[in-house]
């Protein structure tokens, strides 16, 4: 039998218990599921490091044996190429995430027919949940520990108790 293997991309700036969740449920339903994190998206400035991003990622999900975590500079569809995926898991939250990702999914369908998006949606109580909002709560020091991993958390206060963000 082939290995069913699925990529979840993203830009994990930084990663929440959202995505987590996709990510393990994913890791269920797949022989393998890598998790592709963008290297430097064109369309903002990251928080954090690449290595920082794949880093939060990896300690939050060690005990996921077919999980692995990689940064990537590619189009969605050769990455998954790369790693034998035929199919690209994505989280779904609301009406406004559908619209982008119905964009994404026609463009990924031309450049990479043979390659299946597959949409879940979001955990009920992690459907209003963006890394975006919690990058805003922190800057104003409200507590994100719920949102996020500990080690996320603990590196956002760092960040903003020093001035970095």
């Amino acid at each position: 039998m082939t290995e069913r293997v699925a990529v979840c991309p993203g830009t994990y700036d930084p990663v929440t218990a959202g995505h987590l969740d996709i990510i393990e449920r994913a890791a269920e339903v797949f022989d393998r599921v890598v998790v592709g994190v963008v290297r430097a998206p064109r369309h903002k400035q990251t928080m954090f490091s690449l290595e920082e991003r794949i880093g939060f990622i990896e300690q939050s999900l060690s005990g996921r044996d077919n999980v692995s975590v990689v940064g990537f500079t590619t189009l969605v569809v050769d990455f998954a190429r790369e790693h034998g995926a035929r199919v690209i898991v994505k989280g779904l939250r609301a009406v406004s995430d559908f619209e982008w990702e119905f964009q994404m999914n026609h463009l990924n369908r031309g450049l990479g027919p043979e390659i299946e998006t597959l949409y879940m949606m979001s955990s009920p109580k992690y459907s209003f949940l963006s890394s975006r909002g919690v990058r805003e709560i922190a800057s104003f020091g409200g507590p994100v520990a719920e949102y996020v991993p500990e080690q996320v958390a603990r590196r956002l206060a760092e960040m903003h108790a020093a001035g970095d963000a």
